[in-house]
């Protein structure tokens, strides 16, 4: 029963990585096809509510008028000159559509229209939302507050509903720029098309009202301040310049800026070289202390200093040194230590050594004179720099402050000079002040509406519902992870479909155990004698004596083929049907069995002989399932069941057994260990393929012998849509119209 798990089975073959990148066009089309009528019906549904929505929405006209906007002009009264850049065009036109949409404008246009009692923007006129949301939620804020905080609705006040009008009249206007041009059109939506027209006119003409007079009022006060300040800055002016002649005379200042150069200059020189003199001892200092802290290691570390080994001189001793020593390492390769040529090398060795080490003292000592005498340069520089400096200071504080109160008197005649100039300009030029833009074509009232586009809405809800039907068509036949045709059987399981049996109308379900046995669907029996050919076929090489006929799940119709298959074979055999389900039992009631009739149970049980279990219908032999036992699975495996099989065997060429479906319990898997053959039944778009895929998985891990596998309960009209199974009946001449 725990054997393992197979990794062979007969589904698992198909795979192939050719099969994944496959798209079935055709099996798409019949999805599409097979729902065409779901779909043009919900088409015609949203299609249909969207034209009655659309009829009922009001139409909206949109009134348009264009205006010029040129770039901006040098203003009469500038202190920064302008610069005509083509690039600030574009940021300038959009300052003015933001000024055209601005509250303003649109507070003048109600009070010219007098809006407020206009239909379309008055709140007061407007109908009543179907839900109104504020509404409730004041309800809900009232019955939370106190009673005394309870006031009811109160009336709307007139600020407040000129506020709504004119938020209304904004979000109804809009401006736009066509292109890189300067033309803007300017466009209003309402409820008529005269209103629409005279908004729009109203909106140019009071954009272009309010520059004017925000130009005029720009002017006037500019001028009115440059007047003002203009009298400030003549009062400063000569307050600077008799502070700075009073200085002068004060301080007996003639020249200066002559006399205060020449001190300057001299201070500067005596600084800088005071400067190259500190840098210069710093330098020695440095070298000095080098050497003050090698004086302890010897010659040698003294020789190590930067600035001793930089010194030509020490460079070229050193090399000399070297080579000797490169001489004395060459002699030691080839001589013995008494060798003369070994004596003469190293005394060059030595005589080399000893002038490098005089000549590093005396390249020490330079250093320590060049360090002493570059502090005495530096202390001689500077007590002449500070005798200098406070010579110096004097005229260089008079010569600071003198200039301070030249600039102050240069700054004031300047800006003096350019307010009296802009001053000339605006009094000139007052009665110049225009606007840069002007209207092109004014608004005329429009003789067809804007909105709502009947003919595209209604299209694009044709459209959509369209789309939506043939995505959820798609959708419903991907997640049909059903077996729907014989094709699907064999791709999926690999294994041979014995035969499909049609949906019986429901008439008919109440009896579809006695259809072939009465013949009265002619269609069905065809159908039952077509898998009984199959299953005789299978067995030329060896015969299938006991048959189990088994599903995945309860409802599949596995009792009914049984029954069924049992009474075809009744007409070439000696048949015995056996309802092993004694879980749900289902023979012995459809086939009108007094209650309590003894059967499988009992037999099993020792409490009834076969004879009396077996009951005949017909050309075949039933033995019901008895009593329900509280252990049927034992009652299966007890080797009385296996000895009555036996027996069976010897009296009946076949023997149909009714199992219980294999994945509600084990005892299919254990009748098929005893049978010859299993036929598995499976229902039509009804059981999910993994399912029965793992249900026949579970079979084959027993060993057990699938001869097939029954379709069962096909809807032939809906197969008729995808081309399956008809060309089969109407060969045979069961069509529905001759059934």
């Amino acid at each position: 029963m725990n054997s393992p798990v197979r990794t062979d089975l007969p589904w698992q073959v198909q795979s192939s990585e050719d099969d994944s990148d496959y798209i079935d066009l055709k099996r798409i089309w019949r999805a599409i096809w097979s729902r065409k009528f779901s779909i043009l019906s919900l088409v015609a549904i949203i299609t249909l509510l969207a034209s009655l929505v659309v009829m009922s929405m009001a139409p909206t006209y949109k009134g348009t008028s264009s205006i010029i906007i040129e770039n901006k002009n040098s203003q009469v009264i500038n202190f920064q000159p302008t610069y005509d850049s083509s690039g600030q065009i574009s940021e300038y036109l959009q300052t003015q559509l933001g000024l055209i949409q601005s509250r303003g404008v649109a507070e003048r246009v109600v009070r010219e229209l007098n809006l407020t009692e206009h239909p379309d923007l008055d709140p007061r006129q407007q109908p009543a939302p179907l839900i109104n949301f504020s509404g409730m939620l004041k309800w809900a804020q009232n019955l939370f507050s106190s009673d005394d905080e309870f006031s009811g609705d109160k009336p709307a006040t007139e600020a407040e509903i000129f506020d709504q009008v004119v938020n209304a009249l904004m979000l109804r206007t809009s401006a736009y720029v066509e292109g890189k041009g300067q033309l803007v059109y300017i466009t209003v939506e309402m409820g008529d098309s005269l209103s629409a027209a005279a908004a729009a006119n109203a909106l140019a003409q009071n954009y272009i009202d309010s520059q004017l007079e925000s130009q005029m009022e720009m002017s006037m006060s500019s001028s009115n301040w440059m007047n003002s300040r203009l009298t400030e800055l003549r009062s400063e002016l000569q307050t600077s310049e008799d502070r700075l002649q009073a200085y002068r005379e004060a301080e007996g200042l003639v020249d200066v800026g002559g006399v205060s150069t020449i001190s300057a200059n001299e201070l500067s020189l005596t600084g800088d070289r005071m400067i190259d003199a500190a840098r210069q001892r710093a330098e020695a200092q440095s070298q000095y202390d080098q050497v003050r802290r090698m004086e302890g290691g010897g010659w040698e570390r003294l020789a190590s200093i930067p600035a001793v080994l930089g010194h030509p001189l020490i460079q070229q001793f050193k090399a000399e040194q070297a080579r000797a020593r490169a001489q004395v390492d060459e002699a030691s390769r080839r001589y013995g230590d008494r060798h003369p040529a070994m004596v003469a090398a190293r005394t060059e060795l030595n005589a080399a050594t000893a002038s490098l080490k005089a000549q590093v003292e005396q390249v020490v000592a330079g250093i320590e004179r060049n360090y002493q005498l570059a502090q005495a340069n530096e202390q001689s520089l500077r007590a002449s720099f500070n005798k200098n400096k406070d010579q110096i200071q004097d005229i260089s504080r008079k010569e600071f402050k003198l200039r301070e109160l030249q600039r102050d008197v240069d700054s004031n005649r300047q800006l003096y000079d350019t307010f009296m100039t802009r001053l000339r300009e605006t009094a000139a030029t007052a009665d110049m002040n225009t606007t840069n833009a002007r209207i092109v074509d004014k608004a005329i009232p429009p003789s067809k509406p804007s909105a709502p586009n009947k003919q595209l809405i209604i299209a694009v809800a044709f459209a959509l519902s369209l789309i939506i039907g043939v995505i959820a068509a798609l959708a419903l036949d991907v997640l049909n992870n059903t077996f729907k045709s014989t094709d699907d059987i064999e791709s999926k399981l690999n294994l041979p479909v014995l035969g499909i049996l049609p949906l019986v109308s429901r008439k008919q379900a109440k009896q579809v155990q006695h259809l072939f046995e009465k013949g009265e669907d002619k269609r069905f029996c065809e159908a039952v004698r077509t898998i009984r050919t199959s299953i005789t076929l299978a067995d030329m090489n060896s015969p299938k004596q006991v048959i189990v006929v088994t599903s995945s799940v309860p409802g599949e119709g596995k009792s009914s083929v049984a029954a069924n298959l049992a009474f075809a074979m009744g007409q070439l055999h000696k048949v015995l049907l056996i309802d092993a389900d004694m879980r749900r039992p289902t023979i012995a009631k459809n086939f009108d069995f007094p209650a309590g009739t003894p059967g499988l149970a009992n037999l099993m049980a020792g409490t009834a002989k076969a004879d009396d279990c077996i009951r005949t219908v017909g050309n075949i032999d039933i033995l019901p399932a008895g009593v329900v036992p509280p252990n049927p699975l034992e009652l299966l495996a007890s080797p009385r069941f296996a000895k009555f099989l036996e027996m069976a065997k010897g009296h009946y060429e076949r023997i149909i057994i009714d199992s219980p479906p294999s994945q509600a319990v084990s005892d299919s898997v254990l009748l098929s260990t005893v049978a010859d053959s299993v036929v598995f039944v499976v229902k039509s778009e009804a059981t999910s393929i993994p399912l029965v895929q793992r249900s026949i998985g579970q079979l084959l891990q027993n060993n057990a012998s699938i001869t097939g596998v029954i379709l069962n309960q096909v809807d032939i009209k809906k197969a008729a849509k995808y081309g399956k199974y008809v060309g089969y009946y109407d060969h045979h001449g069961y069509s529905e119209a001759k059934a």
